[in-house]
C-alpha cells in the first residue's frame, strides 16, 4: 500500500477549495440572471471516499487494482425552495457564507501544511 501522504491530502483539498471557490464566485455574479440555477461542488468527504489507495503489484502475474481518479464535479446545487420571481434560484445570504467556509478552510489548510512543514524541517535539521 502506498503511504498517504498530508501533503497530497492537503493539495488535494486546495485544489477542491478552488473549484468551489469559483463555482461560488460564478454563483454570485449571475445572481441577477434570469432562469441561473446555482451549482456547487461535491463535498470533499465523497471525493476522499472515491479515492483509492491502490497495491503495487511486483510481478506480471499480479492482478492490478488501479486507484480511481477523484475529480471535482461542479453540479446544480440541491433545491432549497428557494427560487426567485426570475426563476432564479441563487441566494446572495447563502454564497457569501459559502465563501466564508471556503476562506476559513483555505486558512486551515495553509495552516496545518506550515505546521507539518516546520516539523519536518526540524526533523531534518536534527
Amino acid at each position: 500500500m502506498e503511504p498517504v501522504s498530508l501533503f497530497d491530502l492537503a493539495a488535494k483539498q486546495a485544489q477542491w477549495l478552488a473549484v468551489r471557490q469559483s463555482a461560488i464566485a460564478g454563483n454570485i455574479a449571475n445572481a441577477n440572471t434570469p432562469g441561473y440555477t446555482a451549482n456547487d461542488v461535491e463535498p470533499f468527504e465523497k471525493v476522499l471516499d472515491r479515492t483509492a489507495v491502490s497495491l503495487q503489484a511486483t510481478q506480471a502475474g499480479h492482478l492490478g487494482n488501479a486507484a480511481t481518479n477523484a475529480g471535482f464535479t461542479i453540479k446544480p446545487q440541491e433545491d432549497d425552495g428557494v427560487v426567485m420571481p426570475s426563476k432564479n434560484s441563487v441566494v446572495l445570504e447563502d454564497q457569501l457564507m459559502k465563501a466564508g467556509e471556503v476562506r476559513r478552510s483555505f486558512e486551515l489548510n495553509t495552516a496545518i501544511v506550515k505546521a507539518f512543514h516546520s516539523m519536518m524541517m526540524m526533523a531534518v535539521k536534527s
